[in-house]
């Protein structure tokens, strides 16, 4: 079965002559939506993934009316093939995995994403190191000052309940039972 994915962007704007596109193309259910393409959880392109069986196809007007990024589409195009179906989009010929020539194309475009998802890991990993040679401390600031602690570890080591201690300092008891004596 061929089913087919309308989405526009807000309430001003139609979903009927994407609709009329994909009937006339052979879709024999039409799931529309009305959300911004950033949105990664759309409601009714789930309902649509959950729909498909083997063998059918997902089908939409443009690539952008499915996906806003190269990695939303990868993912989305990785969720159907999963369900051993197939994915075809009008506007963009070469995106159709029902053909051999659109599988290769997808291929490639996935190849070239987890690449670039390389570069950005290798690039982030050498800038946390430049940063930590230059004595930029990662992570979340300390919730207390070192006198804090100090001052902290006496009152608990003294017998003080630490859920007293903790609210004396506006952090949770938790923190203070980690404080290293």
């Amino acid at each position: 079965m061929i089913f087919g994915y309308a989405r526009v962007s807000t309430d001003g704007q139609s979903v009927e002559a994407q609709v009329r596109q994909l009937t006339k193309a052979g879709c024999k259910k039409v799931f529309r939506e009305t959300a911004s393409g950033a949105k990664t959880d759309r409601g009714q392109l789930r309902r649509a993934l959950a729909q498909l069986d083997a063998g059918d196809v997902l089908m939409v007007t443009r690539l952008d009316r499915l996906a806003r990024s190269t990695r939303d589409l990868l993912n989305t195009l990785a969720a159907i093939t999963d369900r051993k179906a197939g994915f075809r989009s009008l506007g963009d010929t070469w995106a159709d995995t029902t053909t051999a020539h659109g599988r290769l194309m997808l291929t490639v475009l996935g190849g070239l994403a987890e690449f670039e998802r390389e570069l950005i890991r290798a690039r982030t990993g050498e800038g946390r190191v430049r940063a930590k040679a230059r004595g930029v401390k990662m992570g979340r600031p300390p919730k207390l000052t070192p006198h804090q602690i100090k001052e902290a570890l006496r009152r608990r080591n003294a017998g003080e309940p630490m859920r007293d201690i903790a609210r004396s300092y506006n952090v949770s008891h938790s923190t203070i039972s980690r404080l290293a004596a």
